[in-house]
């Protein structure tokens, strides 16, 4: 696939024919179908990437409701990680857990071998860092897999060229895909959306997100070991690396602004934004501690966005959005339960018995469903009953969206949607060819640290 043939493209073309091949693949939708072994519904699913999200998300496949679901293979780089995840599902999924010896794999093409175990139909989960999303989706819609993928999907303008070139071939083949932003399958924050579309706050104002925390994962990170190389560290410590999972922002504000863009029912068209380094001390990560991104939509509705990562400090994860008839509390203290909730005025409070509870109007009330469940309940439904799904666009644009901001931060300029989809800075470009052992997408400086973002000096490309 050649990024020069598409360099010029723009997100409405790429929309426009996203939307023709989905309703193409619609009315061909029964066709497509794909048949599992005569008498046998079971879906068959192989993990490629078994870190902390691959392991949840393999979990979560074998709880479903909607079918029987099996994991009969599992791919990885590292041996250690693969063995800390094999024991962890062996013990919850007796029943389930079919992976044996000779369908576990390690190695950089531990992704082919692992979907080949599979039959068209079955799935495949891409929890791996996201510089390798691109290599791996590929060969899933060669192998004509369903795919559930983890977000973010893209982490610049060319990864999200590929991803949405390639997905074409996807609807096509009627492949139902989904990607890991589980809060738009929450039922408090759906209710929540519907009601504000439909006007009960008025026209929405501002939307604010927040996800204002300590130290989180890999995000600050120390040089390596004595004798390990650097592409090993890079991979093993990937939220501190831009290519190998955007950084910061992209792994972790990804949620709070697809949350804000899914209030407003759009994706922004601009962004502006600052953060800094403190602290750091002997750490090689590319991440700033702390970000502030302001987002602008069409019509000229702002939503700003924060992000910490330093301890001792105020903490806060949620979204809210201010309309000219009240406000909304989408999420209220990280991805569940989200509490959403209604209020006629300004001032928000923490439910019914808060400090100003006339002015709650609605409130979801309920237990609610972890998102992360009901994400898989929906696309083995869709699998099962073979109606369209595929998230793809949707992550796609989420991803570009956060990318977005995440440069403004990082080169100190206003960049629009358009310019961030077409930039020429990918991150990773060989991440098909790399081998353990090898060179890096990412090399030290003569100082034994790598290249970080420098804001108002390097404002072309963020590092």
């Amino acid at each position: 696939m050649s990024d020069k043939s598409s360099a010029n493209a723009s997100r409405r073309d790429f929309l426009k024919d996203s939307g023709r091949i989905a309703g193409a693949a619609a009315l061909v939708g029964a066709a497509g179908r794909h048949v599992y072994a005569e008498g046998d519904e079971t879906i068959r699913v192989a993990l490629v990437g078994c870190g902390g999200r691959g392991t949840g998300a393999a979990d979560n496949a074998m709880k479903v409701e909607a079918g029987r679901v099996e994991l009969v293979a599992m791919a990885d780089v590292f041996e250690d990680r693969q063995s800390t995840s094999f024991n962890a599902l062996q013990n919850r999924h007796k029943d389930k857990f079919k992976v044996t010896d000779d369908t576990r794999f390690i190695g950089f093409d531990a992704y082919k071998k692992a979907m080949d175990v599979l039959r068209p139909g079955d799935i495949v989960i891409l929890t791996t860092p996201v510089a390798f999303r691109w290599v791996h989706y590929s060969y899933a819609i060669e192998k004509g897999l369903n795919v559930f993928m983890e977000k973010p999907i893209a982490t610049e303008g060319p990864t999200t060229r590929k991803m949405l070139e390639l997905n074409k071939k996807a609807i096509e083949k009627n492949l139902k895909v989904g990607v890991g932003l589980m809060c738009r399958h929450c039922l408090s924050r759906g209710e929540a959306a519907k009601r504000v579309h439909d006007g009960e706050i008025g026209d929405v104002l501002n939307i604010r997100a927040y996800r204002m925390a300590g130290p989180t994962a890999s995000a600050a990170t120390g040089p390596a070991p004595d004798g390990m190389g650097d592409l090993e560290w890079q991979i093993r410590r990937f939220h501190a690396f831009l290519w190998a999972s955007g950084g910061a922002v992209s792994d972790f504000l990804i949620h709070n602004i697809d949350e804000g863009c899914w209030l407003k029912g759009a994706w922004p068209v601009q962004a502006k934004g600052s953060g800094g380094r403190h602290y750091r001390g002997d750490m090689i990560d590319q991440n700033f501690d702390s970000y502030s991104i302001e987002y602008t939509f069409e019509d000229g509705t702002k939503l700003n966005v924060d992000g910490r990562t330093i301890a001792g400090c105020h903490q806060d994860f949620a979204t809210y959005a201010q309309g000219s008839k009240g406000s909304v509390v989408f999420s209220t203290a990280g991805h569940l339960p989200a509490k959403s909730r209604i209020y006629s005025g300004y001032k928000v409070d923490k439910g019914k018995d808060g400090t100003d509870p006339g002015k709650l109007v609605w409130e979801y009330g309920k237990p609610e469903p972890n998102p992360y469940q009901v994400e898989w309940e929906d696309i083995v439904t869709a699998i099962k009953n073979d109606t369209p799904y595929n998230e793809v666009e949707r992550g796609a644009m989420a991803s570009l969206v956060t990318a977005m901001g995440r440069h403004a931060a990082h080169t100190g300029q206003v960049i629009t949607l358009d310019e961030m989809l077409n930039h020429e800075h990918e991150f990773a470009p060989d991440a098909d060819k790399l081998v353990l052992g090898g060179p890096a997408p990412l090399a030290k400086l003569p100082n034994g640290k790598y290249p970080v973002p420098m804001p108002g000096i390097t404002k072309k490309r963020e590092y």
